[in-house]
């Protein structure tokens, strides 16, 4: 396993929550409480995992001295994939955390995969993943394994954030995070389409056709650039940056962006008004099916004016939105280990003050999976998981008889009026909105 530097706790503070805890629970984020929708279940095929490293190339950076130079850059990843056998050792994934208060804690989450598993035999569709500012690989394992076993080569990167002691630290990390982000997803795709053209190593499980992003706060900001939206070169994100950085940040890789097949883009930041990184008119050039995840109360990238604004001028294509009511900002990362439980400042930094994060994530999971089955394996079926019978999932209708008395079921052709896939009684606090391309909500 690849080690990994620490990270302060205040990182999170912004943007990616960080677990902090020296004992892991014992299921594995990946796989779902029997309460969940019906696409967050585990797949068929047995899941491997191996580390390794992308070259990013020769990357603009700025110093401590406020100089920009160019640094050698390069870029953990972690790739889960179909297994061609079951068994083996599982994989446990740690990360050692810095807390406010001086102490060093190892984050661990057990896994399904196992490690240096032989390769399945066939072509899968890629899904390449990015997590937020001060997160790593193995932070969304609740998403990455599970879509392993699904099916798809799944490539999550670590971005090495820096870590953030004092305010000049955070200013100098965030303008090298902008700048970073898609520049890191490019560069794998890249890497991972090459090995894909030559057969090589995992390369040879990936259909180089079929290509996912998914991004999570910072990493959907450089997710929906890496999908094809360009910068505004007056956002203040961008104008404040030295002049190396805001160039390279404003250049399109059409390429790259017609490789992406789908887009997931969760709690991405950059919309809110006061950094706004793009125009409608940048906006519209995402031409991939993009589904848009976030908490109605996320204060940290401002929902109603920040994704909101941006997921209704995604007007280059079909999206569709989904709303956890109530939610904050984590929304894309694991849950948080049992003893985060007696430290306030990590529950809030992995945990949501409404909801449970091991239900957050099987939810997303469930539309993750019908989303990228419809658009990356061609699965039409799996569209029906968004026509959903009304956009508030409360108001949905799947009656229940005095005294009846029946075993899990999940909602389907038979039950109309309730969101296809969940259990009866379970399908609340949600909601669900589509848009069809040339569609805009101007009123917002």
């Amino acid at each position: 396993m690849k080690p990994s530097a620490s990270r302060a706790a205040v990182l999170v503070l912004l943007f990616a929550p960080v677990c902090a805890a020296a004992q892991s629970p014992a299921r594995p984020p990946s796989r779902p409480t029997a309460d969940m929708p019906e696409l967050a279940r585990l797949g068929d095929w047995p899941v491997g995992e191996r580390a390794d490293s992308v070259r990013v190339g020769a990357v603009n950076t700025l110093g401590p001295d406020g100089l920009v130079t160019a640094v050698e850059r390069r870029v953990g990843i972690r790739v889960w994939y179909p297994a061609g056998v079951s068994g083996g050792e599982r994989a446990t994934y740690s990360h050692r955390v810095d807390t406010t208060d001086g102490r060093s804690l190892m984050v661990t989450f057990p896994g399904i995969a196992a490690a240096d598993a032989p390769y399945a035999k066939g072509r899968f569709p890629m899904v390449v993943v990015s997590h937020g500012l001060g997160g790593w690989d193995s932070t969304m394992t609740y998403l990455t394994e599970n879509l392993a076993s699904k099916g798809y080569v799944v490539v999550a990167i670590d971005h090495n954030d820096p870590e953030i002691r004092s305010v000049p630290e955070f200013y100098r990390t965030m303008a090298n995070v902008a700048h970073d982000r898609a520049l890191d997803q490019r560069a794998v795709i890249r890497r991972m389409l090459d090995l894909a053209v030559a057969n090589e190593g995992v390369g040879g499980m990936i259909d180089p056709a079929h290509i996912g992003l998914v991004g999570y706060s910072m990493g959907g900001f450089g997710a929906l650039a890496t999908a094809g939206a360009t910068y505004d070169a007056h956002a203040p994100v961008i104008a404040r940056l030295p002049g190396g950085l805001a160039a390279d940040m404003v250049r399109p890789d059409d390429d790259i962006a017609r490789s992406v097949g789908a887009l997931v883009a969760i709690a991405p930041w950059g919309a809110q008004p006061s950094e706004r990184a793009w125009t409608a008119e940048g906006l519209a050039r995402v031409r991939a099916p993009t589904l848009v995840v976030d908490g109605s109360a996320d204060d940290i990238v401002d929902f109603q004016q920040g994704v909101r604004w941006a997921f209704d001028r995604l007007s280059g294509t079909e999206r569709s939105l989904l709303v956890f009511r109530g939610a904050r900002h984590g929304v894309g990362v694991n849950a948080p280990q049992p003893a985060a439980a007696d430290d306030p400042t990590q529950m809030d930094y992995f945990g949501d003050p409404v909801w449970r994060t091991d239900r957050l994530n099987g939810i997303s999971v469930h539309f993750i999976t019908a989303f990228l089955d419809a658009a990356l394996k061609g699965e039409a079926d799996k569209a029906k998981y968004f026509h959903v019978p009304t956009p508030n999932a409360e108001d949905g209708v799947w009656p229940q008889a005095f005294g009846e008395l029946k075993g899990p079921q999940f909602a389907g052709d038979g039950q109309p009026g309730y969101w296809r896939g969940f259990q009866r009684r379970s399908a609340v606090g949600l909601e669900l909105h589509t848009l069809p391309p040339g569609a805009t909500a101007e009123g917002r």
